[in-house]
């Protein structure tokens, strides 16, 4: 069973959601990433979701283009992404660590040898955001001969006559885009959570997590109640962008926002 796969039996077994994580690699440079990344990981998060720093992020709200931003001035590159994984994997050697990045990064490092080092620095997974499973053939085949989990995102626009083909293509779960738009922390939960939930298990035995606009202990409840997961990003980054002028109060300032929203992830509390 992969790391993944373990973390949502975990969870399920403790009536509860998992919670995945998500900060930018190397925001605001490698070293403080790697404290802040300690500081989750050992609060008792789920999954590790890394946001691999690009140029153009079309997917992410401002707090996260400037998380991603900085991680760039700092020097981040893939190659110093990997080490930061590494790192980590050696320290967390359970800990399911999943990539968040966009499929330019991946194409022009060559797929093949991406993916392989992905794998070789301890990357569970791979959630490619701007690559349809229509389109990510290539992608897939190197995954599975690597034995990296893939994951794609299903949005509320998603026609049901798609659903099957994304499901097909996952391999380690399935993100539901919880609103249209960018990542980004939002006053109040999206509509329609449990009928999408419903609608994608159609389809899938897979554990399926929902995510964007999950940003306090009562949005995390509000889809802990539906979903296998929940993911929480920008409320985690934005404890990041606060503290630039105090960087050793990031670690401890993470670790106690996680521990309030990780206390909304057990049903029925």
């Amino acid at each position: 069973m992969s790391r993944i796969a373990q973390a949502f039996a975990r969870a399920r077994s403790e009536n509860r959601a998992a919670f995945v994580a998500y900060l930018c690699a190397g925001d605001p440079d490698l070293e403080t990433s790697l404290e802040a990344c300690r500081a989750l990981l050992r609060s008792g998060i789920d999954i590790l979701e890394l946001g691999v720093p690009f140029s153009d992020p079309l997917a992410d709200g401002l707090v996260n283009q400037l998380a991603a931003q900085r991680a760039l001035e700092s020097g981040m590159n893939s190659a110093r992404v990997f080490e930061l994984v590494s790192r980590l994997r050696a320290e967390f050697p359970q800990a399911p660590i999943v990539f968040y990045t966009y499929y330019n990064l991946v194409f022009t490092n060559g797929v093949g040898r991406y993916v392989e080092a992905a794998k070789a620095a301890g990357v569970d997974g791979l959630l490619t955001l701007d690559l349809p499973p229509e389109e990510a053939g290539e992608l897939l085949g190197h995954c599975r001969r690597c034995g990296v989990d893939t994951v794609f995102i299903v949005a509320p626009t998603t026609s049901e006559e798609r659903l099957p083909r994304i499901a097909e293509a996952a391999t380690g779960f399935i993100y539901y885009v919880s609103r249209e738009g960018v990542t980004g922390m939002r006053a109040q939960m999206a509509s329609g959570i449990p009928e999408a939930m419903a609608r994608i298990r159609r389809h899938t035995t897979l554990p399926v997590v929902v995510g964007f606009g999950v940003s306090r202990r009562e949005h995390v409840a509000l889809v802990a109640a539906h979903a296998d997961g929940v993911v929480v990003g920008s409320a985690l980054v934005n404890v990041i962008a606060q503290n630039l002028s105090a960087r050793t109060a990031i670690g401890p300032g993470l670790a106690k926002v996680a521990a309030d929203l990780l206390a909304g992830t057990r049903r029925g509390a």
